[in-house]
């Protein structure tokens, strides 16, 4: 039988949208999109992408530490970009910092726009605990 484990920043958004930051269903782990939030739930760095992909992969680390999981065991993600040509390199330089040697499925779609003004990214993950840390 599967346990299963839910988790939230408890920031606003999660009620106001109905929706939990992550959820653990037997060995994995469905992170939803995470975004440039800081701890009272409040959207940062509007347009700025560097500044929005270190706070939105800081925020996955926040899911990753709740579980006691790393980096490593992210299977894929799935980026959300404003602009993704513009931010093509960007996005690559970021993903590559993030998880060095680690190399999970990725899809990265361009995107017209996100749900907040001022977002231009948005990143969700599937972990899988049965993988080495």
């Amino acid at each position: 039988m599967s346990t299963i484990d839910v988790f939230n920043h408890d920031v606003p958004a999660e009620s106001d949208f109905g929706y939990s930051q992550a959820i653990r269903s037997g060995a994995l782990i469905h992170v939803s999109g995470q975004l440039a939030f800081d701890e009272a739930g409040e959207f940062h760095h509007a347009y700025d992408f560097a500044a929005q992909l270190k706070q939105t992969y800081a925020n996955a680390d926040k899911v990753l530490d709740h579980y006691s999981v790393t980096r490593n065991q992210v299977v894929s993600q799935t980026l959300y970009v404003v602009n993704l040509r513009q931010n093509a390199a960007a996005t690559a330089e970021g993903n590559l910092e993030y998880f060095g040697d680690h190399r999970p499925a990725s899809t990265v779609l361009g995107v017209t726009e996100l749900t907040l003004a001022g977002q231009v990214v948005e990143i969700s993950f599937v972990v899988d605990t049965r993988l080495p840390a």
